[in-house]
């Protein structure tokens, strides 16, 4: 029950800050079409989890407890494409680069195409 206590508060926080960052970006650039807030949050998820998870792996410097509320629950609720892109870098890294490029096209894939079919299917029942 600790470790979802401890997951919880971290996605609190990090879905705060992404909504308060990405709203942030997307107004500083207004007249942009892009959505620049999305790319802001999920380039700064990035880049938060490679500084974390080198710390915690080549470091040791966090408890598992700690690993958790960053990496899990804060950078969880703040963008689940940090997730994505550190798991894949991990398998390259790892020397699985078939596997790695699977995870890329089919994370893609199917995402757009799960994107398109909840649409899909809300248009047909609203018709």
């Amino acid at each position: 029950m600790e470790k979802i206590l401890i997951v919880g508060m971290g996605g609190f926080i990090g879905s705060v800050l992404r909504y308060w960052l990405g709203g942030l970006s997307q107004s500083l650039v207004r007249n942009l079409l892009f959505p620049i807030g999305t790319l802001t949050v999920n380039l700064l998820g990035c880049l938060a989890i490679g500084i974390l998870s080198e710390l915690a792996e080549s470091r040791n410097l966090f408890s598992p407890e700690l690993r958790l509320l960053l990496l899990t629950g804060i950078l969880g609720g703040f963008t689940t494409f940090s997730s994505f892109s550190n798991e894949s870098l991990s398998l390259i890294r790892d020397g699985q680069n078939l596997l790695a490029g699977i995870n890329v096209l089919v994370s893609v894939g199917l995402g757009l195409a799960a994107v398109w079919l909840g649409r899909s299917l809300v248009q047909l029942m609203w018709r």
